[in-house]
C-alpha cells in the first residue's frame, strides 16, 4: 500500500460476507466510482481467496487488503493472498509488530485515550477510532487535542451525510461497509445503486478536501 496515494483519497471500503461470485461485478463498481481502497474481512468465508481475485482483477486501481485480522495466522494468510494492508478490529501487539517489522501498512482499532495511543506507539499507520459512531465526529476534536500527530480513520456510521464532519473533527481517512455495501443491496445485486452510494461518499470528500483553504 502507499500511503502517499491512500492519504489523497482516505477512503476504505469494508466487505464482510459476500460471495466469490460477487468479486468481479463489485471491483467494477469500485473501479467506476472512483474508490481506490478496499478492505476484505478474514471471517469473510473464502477471503483469503478473495484478496487474491480482487488483487488480481484490479490493476492498478485499486488496493486491496484484509480486516478483522486478529491472529498471525490470519495475518500470514492475508499476506500470502496479497493483501497489501492489514486492519484489525483492536490492538494484537503480535499482528502490529510483525507489520512493524515488515513494513507493512498497519490500522489496528482502538476507542479509548489510552488505546489508541498505545497503537500508536506500537507503530500503527494511523489508528482506526472504531465504533466511531457510538461517541461521534467530536470525539475525534478531543482526542486530536491531546494526540496531535497521532492519525486517525474514522470507522463505524461514516456515510455521505456524515463524512464532513468527520474530517472537520480530525479524521485522517473514514472506512464504511454497511452503510454503502447494504445486505439487501448485495443479496438483490444492486450494483448500480451501491455505485451510486460509493460515488456520493467520494463526492463528498472531494468537495470538503476542495473547501479547504489553499
Amino acid at each position: 500500500m502507499d500511503l502517499a496515494r491512500f492519504r489523497e483519497l482516505p477512503l476504505l471500503g469494508i466487505l464482510r460476507g459476500i460471495d466469490r461470485e460477487m468479486v468481479v461485478p463489485l471491483g467494477e463498481t469500485l473501479r467506476s466510482a472512483g474508490l481506490q481502497t478496499l478492505e476484505v474481512t478474514m471471517n469473510t468465508p473464502g477471503a483469503a481467496e478473495m484478496i487474491r481475485a480482487f488483487a488480481g482483477a484490479s490493476g492498478q486501481g485499486l488496493t486491496v487488503g484484509a480486516g478483522t485480522v486478529l491472529t498471525l495466522e490470519d495475518l500470514h494468510a492475508a499476506l500470502d493472498a496479497g493483501a497489501s494492508f492489514i486492519v484489525l478490529p483492536t490492538v494484537v501487539d503480535e499482528v502490529v509488530n510483525s507489520c512493524t517489522r515488515r513494513g507493512i501498512p498497519c490500522f489496528p482499532g482502538a476507542l479509548t485515550p489510552q488505546e489508541i495511543y498505545r497503537a500508536w506507539q506500537l507503530g500503527a499507520s494511523m489508528v482506526k477510532v472504531f465504533p466511531a459512531k457510538c461517541f461521534g465526529p467530536e470525539y475525534f476534536r478531543e482526542i486530536r487535542g491531546p494526540f496531535g500527530d497521532v492519525e486517525l480513520l474514522a470507522c463505524g456510521g461514516v456515510h455521505a451525510g456524515t463524512l464532513r464532519s468527520y474530517f472537520e473533527c480530525g479524521a485522517s481517512a473514514a472506512a464504511f461497509g454497511g452503510s454503502i455495501f447494504n445486505r439487501n443491496l448485495l443479496k438483490e445485486r444492486a450494483y448500480d445503486r451501491i455505485e451510486a452510494s460509493l460515488r456520493e461518499l467520494v463526492q463528498a470528500y472531494r468537495d470538503w478536501r476542495g473547501s479547504l483553504p489553499r
